[in-house]
């Protein structure tokens, strides 16, 4: 239905505009009696062989919703009516922001991806807390931190500290966020000393509980190889929980989209189908290089069940939709699960 009806329907409407929309339908429609328990008898399936344990949480299935959809963790409790394992709220700043300027959310169609340069918009870590403290407990929660668009250099390792320090008791797991392509910071990959003594002063604040919580770090699908074994240096070094791979890409080959479109679109980071191939290879040379001795949430352009499957034949401990939670609707979420059932029994 989602797909005939109402995926037709929203595409006839700015992306950005749509999403609002989307989720205030949601909201309303999930505050009627009766309609949750529709949802998950429509979307959820129970079964403990889809259980996974990763970095000392207990997944009910693999099957997560990236960061950037709930960037003000407005909206989880209801979306984790539609058979999530986990969701990832952010990016989150310690300010509130507005973001780049729009137009800056773009779909392409023929290639089932979407262009965004958002820019880190969101209402800051105080207000993502007051949301967090209505969690129903339905779905474990990722925060993922990043720092404003306006914060001086010196100062950018201490907006992910605040973000981390305040977010800390309300969300199960981080992800360290500064690969996005859309947000000016110097906080570069390829610049491993800077990345040391980021995650290194997390790591000292997250001592600093009583609990513990699994950080992981976000990585591009565009670093080349020489990169890759610098994370998993990182990831040796720091004692990190692991890593997420992948964030959208700024690369445009290959795309039906035409020279005037992406022109018209400008700069913006690419997520969908046509990330697919980049990010199950680094995917795979992670889990390969370091013999699989971190976990890694897989990411970018899954749009089916054979996709996902594929992310987890790579390496894969967990995997997130996006794109694909769009173009495919929320029954992907059980097709992915069925899916994995089935290779389960057979």
């Amino acid at each position: 239905m989602y797909k005939i009806l109402l995926r037709p329907l929203f595409f006839l409407f700015d992306p950005e505009k749509i999403h609002h929309f989307t989720f205030s339908l949601i909201k309303t429609a999930c505050k009627i009696p009766g309609i949750p328990f529709i949802f998950r008898s429509l979307y959820q399936i129970n079964d403990k062989r889809l259980e996974r344990n990763v970095f000392g949480l207990t997944f009910k299935n693999p099957v997560g919703l990236a960061a950037g959809f709930d960037k003000n963790a407005v909206l989880y409790n209801e979306l984790a009516n539609f058979g999530f394992g986990f969701i990832e709220i952010g990016t989150v700043t310690p300010k509130a922001q507005e973001g780049n300027p729009k137009k800056r959310l773009f779909r392409l169609i023929a290639d089932n991806g979407i262009i965004n340069r958002m820019g880190f918009n969101n209402l800051g870590v105080e207000a993502a807390i007051k949301q967090l403290k209505k969690n129903k407990g339905n779905v474990l929660i990722g925060g993922n931190i990043g720092k404003n668009t306006d914060t001086l250099p010196e100062n950018v390792i201490a907006d992910y500290q605040i973000a981390f320090r305040q977010l800390h008791p309300y969300v199960d797991y981080f992800v360290v966020n500064v690969s996005c392509p859309n947000v000016g910071t110097f906080a570069k990959l390829q610049d491993k000393d800077y990345l040391l003594e980021l995650l290194n002063g997390l790591q000292e604040i997250n001592h600093e509980f009583s609990i513990q919580k699994p950080i992981l770090l976000k990585i591009a699908p565009d670093l080349n190889n020489i990169q890759l074994d610098e994370v998993i240096e990182l990831v040796a070094e720091t004692k990190i929980a692991g890593v997420v791979a992948s964030n959208t890409s700024i690369h445009r080959e290959g795309l039906k989209a035409s020279e005037a479109q992406l022109s018209a679109i400008g700069n913006g980071g690419l997520s969908g189908k046509p990330i697919k191939d980049r990010s199950t290879q680094v995917i795979k040379y992670l889990a390969t290089k370091s013999n699989k001795v971190f976990p890694i949430i897989g990411v970018g352009g899954i749009h089916s069940p054979e996709d996902a499957l594929e992310k987890i034949n790579a390496g894969a401990d967990l995997i997130q939709l996006y794109t694909g939670f769009i173009y495919e609707g929320p029954a992907l979420v059980k097709r992915i699960n069925k899916a994995i059932l089935k290779e389960v029994k057979s």
